[in-house]
């Protein structure tokens, strides 16, 4: 004999709606970043990570030394045309879903570097979610930067994969 649950606003109360919010909740409040610093900014992502800053507040103390276990890159630093490769192959290994923080003017816009050696904006090679502007940014400003991402997270959870990354979130440096 089935029984029959109650329809309130389109939902039905099942458990799978249950436990696809608390998935949801879990992939927000839990970011493992993948260890991926190039220059003087990794030395700041690295402060993020110590007792000062402690990033690991906000669920992303995790630094990940493989991309399989990775749903986070940050890639902090410059990244230059051998590189490139390399940071597309990691970006591949990780599962979906997976973010990337282009953190400092280097990964964003190659920074003060203009030539034919560095990349100019690592969005050319994997899609950026968040930007971290700063030469280096402070470790505050990674922090703002992840909790940026998280509400993007937080309101774009039902969306598809495709759709998810059609706005570019910048956090305010103080």
């Amino acid at each position: 004999m089935a029984v029959e649950l109650p329809v309130i606003q389109g939902k039905t109360g099942s458990p799978g709606f249950i436990l696809g919010r608390l998935e949801e909740w879990s992939r927000e409040k839990s970011l493992w970043p993948v260890m991926f610093g190039l220059a003087c900014c990794a030395i700041e992502m690295m402060a993020a990570a110590a007792s000062r800053f402690d990033v690991a507040r906000f669920g992303s103390e995790l630094m990940r030394p493989s991309p399989r276990q990775a749903d986070l890159m940050i890639v902090s630093g410059r990244v230059s045309q051998k590189m490139a490769p390399v940071l597309k192959e990691i970006y591949d290994q990780m599962p979906e879903p997976k973010w990337v923080i282009a953190m400092g003017d280097c990964a964003s816009c190659a920074g003060i570097f203009n030539n034919y050696a560095v990349v100019q904006g690592v969005d050319k090679i994997v899609p950026v979610d968040v930007y971290v502007p700063g030469c280096p940014p402070r470790p505050e400003a990674l922090i703002d930067g992840i909790i940026k991402l998280q509400q993007r997270i937080r309101e774009q959870a039902s969306y598809a994969d495709g759709e998810r990354r059609s706005k570019v979130l910048t956090p305010t440096q103080e």
